[in-house]
């Protein structure tokens, strides 16, 4: 599993840090998404994926 981000196009929700706290994270400054790992292993792989859907901008992409 691959993850990229569009931090530009981020809007602060959370949504993905709720869902997957191992993976995302936000800026404390702005609340933009921050990738914590791109490559997570698979036991997190099923919250990754529902965090991509969750995301309300639709800024992850994840790669199998």
């Amino acid at each position: 599993m691959e993850i990229t981000i569009d931090e530009d196009g981020c809007c602060g929700a959370g949504q993905c840090v709720l869902t997957a706290p191992e993976v995302f994270d936000q800026r404390d400054e702005d609340g933009v998404v921050v990738l914590l790992d791109a490559a997570p292993p698979p036991e997190v792989h099923e919250a990754v994926r529902q965090a991509a859907a969750v995301c309300p901008a639709a800024v992850i992409r994840v790669d199998a």
